[in-house]
Formats: C-alpha cells, structure tokens, sequence
C-alpha cells in the first residue's frame, strides 16, 4: 500500500498528466488556427479577386512540395521518413508545421555550441593510439572495426594494459563495486540513467558521503526523466547538502518539445581515474534481484583498470560539464594507469551532438556483424531494429553465422515487447535464432563474435539508443573476460525459450496493431 501511494503522488504522475495536458492544448491551438484559416481560405477568398485565391492555392502547394522534398531528401533514417511524409500529405500545412516543429531531435543551439568546446578542448588533450600496424598484426581483420570507430570519435582509441573483469549479475557487480568505492583517494565520477532509494543505492550513497567527508571529490549525474518517479524532483540538493556535486541531466520543463527524448543513458563509475565501470545496471533495487518487478533480471557490467579507464573519464567529464554549462581544466582528472590485462579496450560513446556520428552506436553493432565468421550472440531488452540492422543480422546468418538473440519473456512494457517480437518472423526466416528469457527480463546489451571480440554497454537494439539518447560502450579484443561472457550466454541459452515461426505467429490482433505502431517507432 505504501508502495502504491508513492507512486500516485510521485512527481512522475503529474508530469505524464502535465505532458498530456500540453500536447493537447498545442494541437488544439494548432488545429483551431488551421481551422480559423481554412474558414478564410473557403468564405473569404472565394469573394476576393480571383488572382488572390490562385496566389494561395499556388502558395499552398508549393509549401507541399518543398516539404515532401525536405523529407525524402533530408539526412535521416530512412524509417523516419515514411511516418513524416505521410503527416504532411494527409494533413496538409498543418502537418508541414508538426514536421517542422517536432521532426528534429538535435539539443538546443545554445547545448550544441558548448558540446563544440568541449570537443575542441578533448582534442587538444592528448590521445595515445596504439600504431595500426600492431593491432593488424594481433587483431586480423578485427582490426578494421576499431579502425573505424577511430575515425568517427577520435577520441576514442584501442588502449592496452588494462585489467577487465566481467560480472554476469547486477548481485556480483554490487559487491565488487562497494569494495572498490571504499578505497577511494582522490575523485569518484558517477553518471546513471536511473537512480532509486533502496538498498543499492543506499548502500553506495553510505560510502559516498563518508569518502566525501574524508576529502575525496564526489561527483554524481543522473538523468531527471529516467529516474522520475524514483526520487523527487530536487534530489540532486539533498545529495549537495551531504557533500557530493550532483547534477541532473536535460531537467522536465513543461513545454511541448523533442529535446526530452535527448536523454543520457550512460552508465559509467570511474574511480581515481584508474578504475572503471559500464554495462547495463542502473542503481536501483531490481538490477540486483533485491525486488522483482518483472520476474529474475539478468542484467551484466564489466570493470576496467588500467588505461581503458581514460576514455570513461573523459566521457563523464564531458557530460557534467554539458550539464553544468562551464568548461573547466579536465587534465588533473586525466590519469596515468596501467594494469596486467590480456588483449585491447576500446571505450565510445554516442550521442545526438556534431561530434558523434548519428549511426556511431549501431555502425558498432553492424560491423560486429559484417566481421563475424562463425557465430555472433547477442543480448537485448528491446529489439525495435531498422531494416539496416535487420538485413545485417540476416545476411550473417545467410553467410554461415550462427546468430542468436536473446529477448525477455517477461516485459517492462508491454508495446516496447509487442515491436520486439513483430520482428521474430523475419529475423526467424531469415536464419537467425531467438531466444526469451524464460525467468523474467533481459536488460542487457551485449555483443560477443568468434570468441575474439566483444561489446558490453548501454546500447539498446531500438531506435532510442541509436538516434536520440546519450550512450556509451566498451569494444574488446581478446581480453580476459572473454571466456566469461561466452559462458554467462551459454548459462542463459540453457534458461531460454527458443522462438518458432509458430511462436511468431500468435496473437495475431496484437501482432498486427504493433505492425502499424512501428510505422510510428523511429519518431518516438
């Protein structure tokens, strides 16, 4: 009961409210503006001069024209293009003026231009790359992959000498992670799409204010909407009045616009510059089993010690200083550490500013795909995929690969999994194999291929992560962890459900309504 009272007075319920509220006063504004014109273009033109309702009717097309042209030309997603081309031609100006307001997802001018220096300041920093030479050399054709990314982020290069290790559950994480915070002496960065009273988090915010109060430099960021309804909207200065900086990334303000869905999905623990983490945890209860909202959740990190742990800092750095809006001396943070570690870590992050290309995430996932010779496993809470990623994951199983995907059986929300599984079919006819997680929700993201190389990170398979969130990720090749990632998938193979065409084909009502929703996915 106390549980169900927190959540109708929470913050996230009025704002739901207050979003739903705003989107209909605008369309009726908008609608009853078109109609006022419309009243003016049929009573009140017709008793003018001829030549004036020629002059409209012209002028009317030709706005048409120019924005059918704007969105088959323009240089986005090809998916994206079909819902706005329909918006316009069915609904005339009006949908020429949703086009132009609610069709871009880019940070606002002023976000843009400060990302610009903070860039160029990256850039003046030093960037050791490891010589092209020697990762052909020991990586083969791999190699390209890192190559590639090289040449989209610059700043994010292969590192050696780093020490990975790799934690199958969000329990195995929790305790390693509260022993490494512990033994803090200097800075402690933390940076998580979701933060949640509970025992997790509470136990870490214990040991965040006492290393604070010993002299270490705690920074916390998380995200307002995703940890909305989690803890309330002034959290970040209860945490400031314990002694931690924290900020909250891209604040709800109550104004109709596409700049919500610009939201940092990242989640990146950095400790002294020397020790790191990533992968799919959040901070709260159910990504350690401590409650179970959706059955078991299998969720999975990795943890860098040595130079990888460079390009965390860095990425942090950056987004704080994005969200505080002053650009400060990053070099004390940029520390010199290395530890005995098999193989190559590639630390990149992705994100809806100039500095990353707009596919960097799933041009990751793609080549992945491209490179594999004999299997490539994957794992994904959501598979909401373009038709890129889709042919990629059927034309390697077509060539030999064997393909897998693991999904939940159990959803966190119920559309999300309705356009997951209206994709089983094609993927399933294609070659590829399926696998739900029968104990409840997979919200990893994970990429293993040949027993070479890996990726464990934040990005989802859906159009979210691939366009419009804040991500980031490791890449890497032949380090130690490695066999531990090909046996947490074997383990979870064991405890999945593998899909039939049969299996794709129920509930056909639902099916097909998805069908017709992920017209509308790439937008939203």
């Amino acid at each position: 009961m106390k549980k169900f009272f927190k959540k109708v007075f929470s913050r996230f319920p009025f704002v739901a409210l207050t979003i739903i509220f705003l989107m209909l006063l605008f369309f009726v504004l908008l609608i009853g503006g078109f109609f006022l014109a419309e009243v003016i273009v049929t009573e009140l033109l017709p008793q003018s001069e001829p030549y004036v309702t020629a002059i409209v009717t012209v002028l009317d097309y030709l706005v048409l024209i120019i924005a059918v042209i704007n969105a088959a030309n323009r240089d986005m997603v090809p998916e994206t293009k079909i819902p706005w081309l329909l918006c316009i031609v069915v609904l005339n100006l009006l949908g020429v003026f949703i086009y132009i307001l609610f069709s871009s997802h880019r940070p606002s001018r002023r976000s843009r231009k400060l990302y610009a220096r903070l860039y160029a300041q990256e850039k003046l920093s030093p960037v050791q790359s490891i010589p092209k030479e020697e990762l052909r050399e020991n990586l083969g054709h791999w190699a390209n992959i890192s190559e590639a990314l090289c040449v989209v982020e610059s700043q994010s290069v292969a590192k050696r000498n780093t020490a990975t290790e790799y934690f199958p559950t969000g329990e195995k994480f929790f305790a390693r992670v509260t022993e490494d915070l512990k033994k803090a002496e200097k800075f402690i960065f933390l940076e998580y799409f979701i933060l949640e009273q509970g025992k997790f988090w509470d136990t870490l915010l214990d040991i965040l204010v006492q290393k604070a109060g010993e002299g270490v430099e705690v920074r916390v960021m998380y995200d307002d909407i995703g940890s909305m309804g989690k803890v309330s909207a002034g959290y970040y200065k209860k945490l400031r009045k314990l002694g931690l900086s924290a900020q909250k990334f891209n604040p709800f303000v109550p104004v109709v616009t596409t700049l919500h869905n610009n939201r940092d999905h990242r989640k990146i623990l950095v400790i002294d510059g020397k020790i790191g983490y990533t992968g799919g945890l959040n901070l709260a209860d159910e990504y350690i089993n401590e409650t179970h909202p959706f059955g078991e959740w299998k969720d999975n990190a990795v943890r860098l010690e040595g130079e990888g742990v460079l390009g965390l800092t860095k990425m942090f750095l950056g987004m704080y200083q994005l969200t505080t809006k002053v650009v400060e001396d990053i070099s004390p943070y940029l520390v010199s550490h290395s530890a005995e570690g098999k193989g190559y870590v590639q630390v990149y992050g992705s994100g809806p500013v100039p500095m990353y290309e707009r596919h960097l995430a799933e041009d990751v996932y793609v080549n992945m795909l491209d490179a594999a010779h004999d299997y490539i496993w994957i794992m994904t809470p959501y598979l909401i995929i373009d038709y890129r990623m889709k042919q990629a994951l059927i034309l390697a199983a077509r060539r030999g690969v064997d393909v897998r995907i693991v999904t939940p059986h159990i959803p966190d929300k119920k559309l999300a999994f309705g356009l997951t599984r209206s994709n089983y079919m094609a993927l399933i006819k294609g070659g590829v194999k399926i696998y739900e997680f029968t104990p409840g929700f997979v919200h990893a993201k994970t990429f293993l291929a040949d027993d070479k190389t890996a990726v464990v990170g934040t990005v989802n398979l859906d159009y979210r992560s691939f366009l419009y969130h804040f991500e980031d990720g490791v890449l890497m090749f032949g380090t130690d962890v490695l066999p531990d990632i090909k046996r947490d998938f074997e383990e979870t193979f064991e405890r999945s459900a593998l899909q039939s065409r049969e299996d794709a084909r129920k509930s056909p009502v639902w099916r097909g309504l998805c069908e017709i929703a992920k017209i509308f996915a790439p937008l939203f």
